[in-house]
């Protein structure tokens, strides 16, 4: 049962650590074709985020979108290696890499229904919503084992004659 638990894990998380070494690859200097994609979706995102709330959300002085996606590309890489290994960190890293780039990246509310990108992005946003749920699950179970395991440690009282 551990291997194949192990064989799982490795096979979820080639979905992260794949993209992150794609994204590496093609950083360069100006951050490559990831922060090309990134740049007019979180614009829009901020834009919409400011008219919905009513605020002025933008990003500190020195940061720029660059940097968001290093983060981004640390929690992915970082956090798919670290869950390979069963790390419950590794496992709250992509849960917080998901929550945050999907409703930037997979914006299926700014387009009009009939547009063949709303069903793209709205896939994919799907398919985001799913892993966070494998990977709320996979909390959820590995916390649900670990209390078992300190059940059934609990130190038995020695029988008197």
């Amino acid at each position: 049962m551990g291997f194949l638990s192990f064989i799982g894990r490795v096979a979820f998380s080639a979905i992260f650590i794949l993209a992150a070494w794609q994204k590496i690859q093609g950083f360069g200097q100006n951050g490559g074709a990831a922060l090309d994609a990134l740049n007019p979706k979180f614009e829009l995102f901020r834009k919409n985020v400011n008219e919905m709330f009513n605020v002025n959300f933008s990003l500190p002085q020195n940061v720029e979108t660059k940097h968001l996606l290093m983060a981004a590309i640390v929690l992915e890489g970082v956090g798919g290696l670290l869950f390979i290994l069963g790390s419950s960190l590794g496992a709250y890293l992509l849960l917080i890499f998901l929550a945050a780039v999907t409703p930037i990246i997979h914006d299926f509310y700014n387009y009009d229904l009939a547009s063949p990108d709303y069903l793209h992005q709205f896939n994919s946003f799907l398919k985001n919503l799913s892993l966070f749920g494998a990977l709320l699950f996979f909390l959820g179970m590995r916390n649900s084992a670990i209390r078992q395991m300190m059940r059934k440690k609990q130190p038995v009282k020695a029988k008197t004659l």
